[in-house]
């Protein structure tokens, strides 16, 4: 019983329930299904809060994404308008109020209220869910069938076309899929040539890994 194991349960510890939130981060996961996962309550939902944080990385990321994207010059205001009709609409709002902004100006500022829009569809959602699922405490929200922190299904098809846009036009992209060969390429002879040369790296020397394994571990770092 996880009561017995955890006698604090549902309250568990601060410690416990953010390394839970880490290895449940995207997903859940069954008894047995990672053996070494089982001490973090396999077959529950993660707080809350673990919960929120993972649809709020996806908003950040995307909204990251899209500005790094058009710094680089892999994609412009309007395309993603032409894909993202609720964008399309935030977009047309901010050139009719700022008129005289620059096109960075305007891409900025939109990004900024498509940010104000997906999370607030993150907490309507979630508060809805919530209310509706009358859940009152982190017991109920652990054994709940399905994760109670979600967007508004208008917010989650935004997000789910920023998502479907971002992957065709930017990660995609035929200049960024050279640059990655490249990159891989270089990775390929520094492994090379570090495993063939471990006193270049103190830690390889040192290891009581394998060399390849201390290699990577060096150029993870």
């Amino acid at each position: 019983m996880l009561e017995q194991r955890y006698p604090r349960f549902p309250g568990l510890n601060l410690t416990f329930e953010v390394r839970e939130g880490i290895v449940k981060h995207s997903r859940d996961f069954a008894p047995g299904e990672f053996p070494s996962l089982d001490e973090y309550l396999p077959g529950l939902r993660p707080p809350l809060e673990a919960q929120l944080i993972d649809l709020a990385d996806e908003v950040a990321y995307n909204s990251a994404d899209l500005d790094d994207a058009f710094e680089a010059g892999l994609l412009t205001a309007a395309e993603i308008a032409q894909a993202v009709p609720a964008y399309a609409e935030l977009l047309d709002t901010i050139e009719t109020q700022f008129p005289g902004a620059t096109g960075r100006e305007q891409f900025q500022e939109s990004v900024r209220h498509l940010i104000d829009d997906l999370v607030s569809g993150l907490i309507t959602g979630t508060v809805t869910a919530v209310k509706d699922a009358g859940v009152t405490g982190i017991e109920a929200v652990r054994r709940h069938p399905s994760r109670l922190a979600r967007f508004t299904p208008e917010t989650r098809q935004t997000s789910l076309e920023l998502k479907r846009f971002l992957l065709r036009n930017v990660y995609s992209a035929e200049a960024l899929d050279k640059n990655r060969r490249d990159s891989i390429v270089k990775l390929d002879r520094l492994f090379e040539y570090l495993l063939a040369h471990p006193e270049k790296i103190r830690a390889a020397e040192d290891s009581r890994e394998s060399p390849s394994r201390a290699v990577c571990d060096f150029l993870a770092a």
